[in-house]
């Protein structure tokens, strides 16, 4: 039988997944912050930076088991590799959408609502895809479907996994899940003003900082997804303190970028 608290956990991160990228863009368009073209180039640049390229080399560098490289155990080079992955792939795209594909938008606004459609698209991809995701597997298991039409098709140990999670995953986990999206939300709008300033005063070093910013964030998860870290809390407690720090960017940054914008 599922666990009723995980059904609700499984609908709590759907609608913060949903409701906080939803609720920024209420907020933003209320206040005049949004621009609907560098939204949109935002969720073009993550789709096809983050969730093509990167992983596409993925598919290379990464172990089927999603916690080693496929040619070392070394934790330190999985890690290594990893956190720098993401921030090259995630802030270059940024960057190129800023230098290139939005030559009339680098206004305060801009870098806002680009921030918006990369973490916004981010959430919906994988906090509120993945929650549907859980919830129909759960249905299938409750069902019997599960272990007649998709285990059957899967290898044993994989089937048993999938399983396993569902079944077990506790209602905090998923509630964890999603505000880890929002703490990405933010963490994504502060490095998109980053790079747009960056771009802006035409110092490619900010986008460096971005990079290795976007790295650290991430060494943590990556310990945990390498099994090195194991308690999630004090990951995302990390992640919190980052999206704190990315908030408090966002709001000093305001007065510099909004002066000489130019769009």
């Amino acid at each position: 039988m599922i666990n009723t608290m995980a059904i609700t956990g499984m609908a709590t991160q759907l609608a913060i997944s949903f409701i906080a990228p939803l609720g920024l863009l209420i907020y933003f368009r209320k206040r005049k912050w949004l621009s609907w073209k560098p939204l949109g180039i935002g969720m073009l640049i993550f789709i096809l930076f983050s969730q093509v390229l990167e992983k596409t080399l993925h598919m290379i560098m990464i172990d089927a088991d999603g916690a080693s490289l496929k040619w070392t155990d070394n934790a330190a080079l999985f890690v290594l590799y990893a956190v720098l992955a993401a921030g090259i792939f995630e802030e270059v795209g940024r960057y190129i959408g800023f230098k290139w594909m939005l030559k009339n938008h680098r206004d305060y606004k801009d870098g806002l609502s680009f921030g918006l459609g990369h973490g916004g698209i981010e959430a919906v991809l994988i906090g509120a895809f993945g929650a549907i995701n859980a919830i129909v597997l759960a249905s299938m298991i409750q069902s019997g479907t599960f272990d007649k039409m998709i285990a059957p098709t899967l290898p044993k140990e994989q089937a048993a996994l999938i399983k396993d999670m569902v079944l077990h995953t506790p209602f905090s986990m998923y509630v964890l899940a999603g505000l880890e999206r929002v703490f990405a939300i933010a963490f994504h709008i502060a490095m998109s003003l980053l790079v747009l300033l960056g771009v802006r005063e035409q110092k490619f070093r900010y986008i460096i900082y971005a990079i290795l910013l976007h790295a650290l964030m991430d060494v943590a998860p990556a310990l945990y997804q390498a099994r090195v870290m194991t308690n999630i809390w004090l990951v995302e407690a990390i992640a919190f303190l980052f999206a704190v720090a990315a908030f408090l960017f966002t709001r000093r940054v305001k007065d510099t970028l909004e002066d000489g914008g130019e769009g």
